[in-house]
């Protein structure tokens, strides 16, 4: 059910897109203002990203995911009145694009949250593709659907079909009978929220490489996209029909390719699939703007979707199986605005590029520095492919007191007395024990050395409160439990580490 509503969601999407794009050539004919299209979708992501991953995170992702539908309904309705009443400008539609661009900002996490609490780990990967067949199949079905509907009845008519399928979106999720699980610990406010997914994200070494790596991709796939409508006005007889053939065509290469992932992923370790994706992208979009007629430029995209599903559903891959469950949408609310973000400036820049020389070289100048900069991202911050056991652990003792402490942050100290000859080594695994707690979402980390007694060290962590400290507890993962080992196989005696807490009273 949430597979067909995530296709007919994605459909409306692609449909938007289409029209506003096309819509645009009519009425703001430069290259610049037909690529803004493009950023005016994709920015509110960028901008909304952390706050609605926050928010997918703490509320009942059921009503949430169905409001955003019910948001996407109401911008294409009005989008449909504003075109009927002939007062359609280019500010207006890019005003309405970045409208409807919020809708999928706060759609976007949710649904990625989702799909890892119904599907069970070992098939996760394959889960994703079947959603990129579904966002592939949309790029079909929505591009004929918005092509035959321009080219018959007029642009309003798209979106009142839209309006159409959004609803019946929101309507088939009120059908899911998903049970929210309330945290024991209250709801975790906004700011807290946000604070805590970026600091999850900057803090994982795996998050960062991934996030690199598709803001590159977008940053510079996203001018075969930008252009193409005028690509397709460029080429022999080219009109509303031609642009929905060359993204059907790349939709069609974009489903291949998911189909044929599992073996995919067989020939290629992740890395090297990530570098050859793009660069087939990259010549596959230079062949496209160049092609003399659509014979040829069919071909083109057909194999640019197929290199660029391979290198998004990698890279998505990768980015879901770096999440705990507990810090899911908004771990991938931020690699969204990664993605939107490049796909935003890429837009804008490319068409920028193009307006000062031409479409052909500004695909090309692209496809030479994506190449570029992808090879340099693979040689410089390398992603080893590690995966942390993230399943929640619940081995540690949650500290339990008769009366809730007065407000205040909390500090933590954990004593450690280890032998002098292992600091270095020591040393290095605390490094280890900062990001991992930073991850759980304490303020502050230090560690003190004392100056008379050279084996012993304290580790001191802040937290906000005394309940973002109880919070912490419910975000201890097995990976982290092994950490702590590996820290008390320091410690010399036979007492363990002595733990003490403090609220501060003062500052």
């Amino acid at each position: 059910m949430l597979w067909f509503t995530w296709l007919a969601a994605n459909t409306t999407m692609w449909m938007n897109d289409v029209a506003s794009a096309w819509l645009m050539t009519s009425i703001g004919p430069s290259p610049l203002w037909v690529a803004l299209v493009q950023s005016a979708a994709t920015l509110p992501v960028f901008l909304l990203g952390l706050p609605s991953g926050a928010l997918a995170d703490t509320l009942d992702r059921r009503r949430y995911f169905m409001a955003t539908q019910f948001w996407v309904a109401a911008i294409a309705t009005l989008l449909c009145a504003v075109i009927l009443l002939d007062k359609l400008t280019a500010p207006l539609l890019l005003a309405l694009t970045f409208a409807n661009g919020i809708g999928l900002a706060m759609r976007w996490p949710v649904f990625a949250a989702i799909v890892p609490e119904i599907v069970p780990r070992p098939q996760l990967a394959q889960a994703l593709a079947l959603n990129g067949v579904a966002m592939n199949a949309s790029r079909i079905i929505g591009p004929l659907i918005a092509g035959a509907l321009l080219a018959s009845v007029g642009g309003a008519y798209v979106f009142v079909l839209n309006a159409v399928l959004s609803i019946v979106a929101g309507l088939t999720i009120m059908r899911w009978r998903r049970v929210h699980q309330e945290s024991p610990h209250g709801r975790e406010p906004l700011g807290s929220a946000m604070r805590v997914g970026m600091q999850f994200v900057w803090h994982s070494s795996r998050m960062r490489a991934v996030m690199l790596r598709i803001a590159l991709f977008f940053l510079h796939s996203t001018a075969l996209m930008a252009l193409l409508p005028l690509v397709a006005r460029g080429l022999p007889g080219g009109r509303a029909g031609t642009f929905t053939v060359l993204l059907a065509s790349m939709g069609v290469g974009a489903i291949t390719s998911a189909l044929l992932m599992p073996q995919i992923r067989r020939w290629l370790p992740l890395q090297r699939r990530v570098l050859v994706g793009t660069s087939v992208q990259a010549l596959a979009g230079v062949a496209v703007g160049f092609a003399p007629n659509i014979y040829l430029a069919v071909p083109a995209m057909v194999l640019a979707g197929a290199a660029w599903i391979t290198v998004a559903n990698s890279l998505t891959v990768a980015a879901q199986m770096s999440l705990p469950d507990w810090v899911r949408a908004r771990g991938m609310s931020v690699y969204q605005m990664a993605l939107m973000g490049s796909t935003a400036i890429g837009a804008a820049l490319w068409g920028q590029v193009a307006t000062m020389s031409s479409i052909g070289i500004a695909l090309a100048v692209a496809c030479v520095t994506s190449i570029a900069t992808m090879f340099a991202a693979q040689r410089l911050k390398i992603d080893r492919g590690t995966e942390e056991e993230l399943t929640p652990s619940r081995v540690l003792r949650v500290p339990e007191m008769q009366a809730p402490p007065r407000p205040g942050r909390v500090v933590v100290r954990v004593e450690y007395r280890i032998d002098p000859a292992r600091a270095d080594e020591f040393l290095a695994l605390m490094q280890e024990s900062r990001r991992s707690r930073l991850r759980q979402g304490a303020l502050e980390w230090q560690l003190l050395h004392d100056l008379y007694e050279p084996g012993r060290y304290v580790e001191q962590i802040t937290d906000a409160s005394w309940t973002e400290h109880l919070r912490r507890f419910d975000r201890i993962s097995a990976a982290d439990v092994a950490l702590r080992d590996r820290r008390l196989a320091f410690q010399v005696g036979e007492e363990p580490p002595r733990v003490t807490r403090y609220v501060i009273a003062q500052e």
